[in-house]
């Protein structure tokens, strides 16, 4: 029997797995999924809010604050890449400025560090592409960009290290109440626990609702996404929002950690939760928005539009995190709700929660946490001394399988032998970057498939997408 059982291995999951692994405790996390990072964590923009947004007093305030001042302490510690470019809320009509003024209160309010209002000449300094309309701006300079997967994935594996045990490809389907704590139904068993941990995104109120008789509610709010080539990627540097409106922060446009340029969301409420579709419908309604109300004057040509994709997000009716361990259902912790800012959030939410169990199951600390991490080498960021000195040592590093990103074999090796390894194209997508370029693995995808099946063992028929019956090839059309 487990002390603790995480469902959900998105970033927040992640995020409490490696909180609680600093304690002396026997836990798991189970994810329907292939991977970490396989639902809602994979359609996100990546923005690190600064906490401007969120309405003073909430939870979703103060999580967002603290979690922003832990991001870049644990990308340090566990070697994700993170870069602080700042963010303006840009206003274009005059008689709406005083909507700034309102923002930078609340950012006051929330204890937000830094935050100014800059006039139409110090933010066209800033930015010169934004539109001429710019009347004015709110910066926050602790905004940043970083990469979810990253994120996840670096928790994860940091988790696993000491000694967190995940289960893929297992789906959570009951959850009832026992003398010694519960029993997760899964589809590949019975799970017994003393403690749960709800972090199943959009679907955290089905598993509260099992437990509890106050229940919750969460909506599927769908946000869909345009990502542009990266010879758009310098048109701004800070990430770039509209004024926010009642469904969310607006369309906003960015630079990716990687240098690409995406702009959305969409903000679409959807019944299915499992609607990770792009629509052509949507999409065109983005562009059209984009074309009347964009604040960059540089247009964006949609023949540098190299994908389009979507993500989820857990709205709860109240629109605020639930974090806390649920009042008639001893043992059994939420973190529900958690929408944006929600990746911003997820280390602070993993600190919360972690000392909520270790108070409630009293844990001790451990004495031999491993507090770091390293992550996959990037071959295309080395020196050329660093490079040859790499191949010398090991050749597989002079092999390069996704030419638009520059991701060589040793570095998919890599992925496929770190803690929670790699093992279908998606998962080694989220740890390398190959085949997340111009050419949407148009080239590369054959030869990562080779090398996945010829390290894991098995035939290129088994070689999936994301798991499960995701495979591409159903066999030979002549003798080999």
């Amino acid at each position: 029997m487990y002390d603790v059982v995480i469902i959900g291995a998105g970033v927040t999951g992640c995020c409490i797995a490696r909180e609680v692994s600093k304690y002396k405790v026997n836990a798991c996390v189970i994810e329907k999924g292939d991977d970490v990072a396989s639902g809602t964590s994979k359609g996100n923009s990546g923005v690190i809010h600064s906490g401007f947004d969120a309405k003073p007093g909430t939870l979703m305030a103060k999580l967002n604050v603290e979690g922003n001042e832990l991001m870049w302490k644990y990308a340090e510690e566990l070697d994700f890449p993170v870069k602080q470019n700042g963010a303006l809320v840009v206003c274009t009509v005059k008689e709406e400025r005083y909507k700034l003024d309102d923002l930078l209160e609340q950012a006051m309010k929330n204890g937000v560090p830094g935050v100014v209002i800059l006039e139409r000449d110090e933010v066209l300094k800033m930015e010169p592409n934004l539109t001429d309309k710019t009347v004015a701006a709110l910066f926050a300079p602790t905004g940043g960009v970083i990469c979810p997967f990253n994120l996840a994935i670096a928790m994860a594996e940091n988790a696993n290290v000491n000694k967190v045990e995940f289960k893929f490809e297992t789906e959570a389907l009951d959850i009832k109440k026992t003398d010694y704590g519960y029993a997760i139904y899964t589809n590949m068993g019975v799970i017994e626990t003393k403690a749960v941990v709800n972090a199943a995104g959009v679907y955290a109120d089905k598993f509260h609702n099992m437990v509890s008789d106050k229940k919750i509610h969460i909506t599927a709010r769908k946000g869909e996404y345009l990502l542009f080539d990266k010879s758009f990627g310098n048109v701004f540097t800070a990430s770039v929002f509209p004024l926010p409106g009642k469904m969310g922060k607006g369309i906003l446009t960015a630079p990716t950690l990687h240098g690409n340029l995406y702009v959305g969301p969409s903000a679409n409420d959807v019944e299915d939760k499992e609607s990770l579709n792009t629509t052509q419908e949507v999409l065109e309604d983005l562009i059209e928005k984009i074309k009347i109300n964009h604040l960059c004057k540089v247009e964006l040509p949609l023949n540098k539009v190299i994908t389009s994709f979507s993500g989820l997000r857990a709205h709860e009716d109240n629109h605020d995190f639930i974090v806390e361990e649920v009042w008639d259902a001893p043992c059994f912790f939420d973190a529900a709700g958690i929408e944006s800012p929600g990746l911003t959030s997820a280390p602070a939410i993993g600190v919360m929660l972690s000392q909520l169990i270790a108070k409630r199951l009293c844990l001790e600390e451990k004495e031999d946490f491993v507090l770091r991490r390293k992550g996959v080498v990037k071959f295309e960021k080395l020196s050329n001394e660093e490079k040859s000195e790499l191949i010398r040592k090991n050749p597989e590093y002079g092999n390069v399988v996704c030419r638009c990103e520059m991701v060589t074999e040793g570095e998919i090796i890599d992925a496929i032998y770190r803690p929670l390894g790699a093992k279908s194209l998606d998962s080694i997508k989220r740890r390398t970057r190959a085949g997340m370029g111009r050419c949407q693995a148009g080239f590369c995808t054959p030869k990562t498939m080779a090398i996945l099946a010829r390290e894991l063992g098995i035939e290129m028929t088994e070689v999936t997408k994301k798991g499960g019956q995701s495979q591409l090839l159903v066999g030979c059309n002549k003798a080999v």
